[in-house]
């Protein structure tokens, strides 16, 4: 278990009692918590945990035996999305747009963040014969929301809760891209351009450890899939040929 106290905000916090936020390395709904947690203005403390050894501290606060879990004083809250909520409730400023509609929109395509989490989990697990299905699948969701995007954020000039969740998403392919060009999306089209709007904002580049890169390249060379085979052969200078469909 490794403790880390985020120093990064210097004004006071708006949340009176400093929270602690129950973490993973790698996991990116922590992330989504700490995005907000940052752009809030709130002190923390973050705990890191070894999900595949959960101790009985975590598993009695935590009912789904899920990161991020946020403490407050003696009350626990749990699932990232309802973390950030909360903070939005009790902070002063929104990162949700003040129109009723236009938040529920948003609402809808960061649920919609949540199935390509899901969809970044089909990818990397897939063997050969399922990568380019996966793979194509996958860039079907940012092809998706490409035509949703304003710039240079999801919604204009101001970050939005949105661009939080989808810079967790950018940042499986800032790693990915340093395995093969899997193209997932456009080089210069609107995913690209939001992509790097994002990745640019510091509470966004400070939401996940130094050592996220590294972390994430072992967990995937774990994995025994395609992906794995590929950061194997990348290593030793092997190159493995990627099938896919004619678009």
């Amino acid at each position: 278990m490794h403790s880390y106290t985020c120093r990064c905000i210097l004004k006071e916090s708006p949340v009176k009692t400093k929270p602690t936020l129950i973490s993973h390395h790698l996991c990116p709904y922590v992330q989504r918590a700490v995005i907000v947690l940052t752009e809030k203005g709130v002190d923390h403390e973050r705990v890191y945990i070894d999900l595949a050894d959960k101790r009985a501290w975590f598993t009695q606060i935590s009912p789904l035996g899920r990161v991020p879990v946020l403490t407050v004083g003696r009350d626990v809250l749990f699932e990232s999305q309802v973390i950030a909520e909360y903070l939005e409730e009790v902070t002063e400023g929104s990162l949700h747009p003040a129109d009723a509609l236009a938040k529920a929109r948003h609402r809808s395509w960061i649920e919609f963040g949540s199935e390509t989490l899901k969809a970044i989990g089909t990818f990397y697990r897939a063997n050969a014969a399922e990568f380019e299905t996966a793979r194509a699948a996958l860039a079907d969701r940012f092809n998706r929301i490409g035509g949703e995007i304003s710039g240079p954020y999801f919604s204009g000039a101001e970050f939005r809760m949105i661009d939080g969740v989808w810079g967790t998403i950018f940042r499986y392919l800032d790693v990915f891209d340093t395995i093969e060009d899997f193209r997932l999306h456009e080089p210069n089209g609107p995913v690209a351009e939001w992509r790097s709007a994002v990745m640019a904002r510091p509470s966004v580049m400070n939401a996940a450890p130094g050592d996220y890169s590294r972390r994430l390249r072992q967990f995937l060379l774990a994995r025994n899939s395609h992906i794995s085979t590929l950061i194997r052969d990348r290593a030793t200078g092997k190159r493995t040929a990627v099938t896919r469909v004619s678009s």
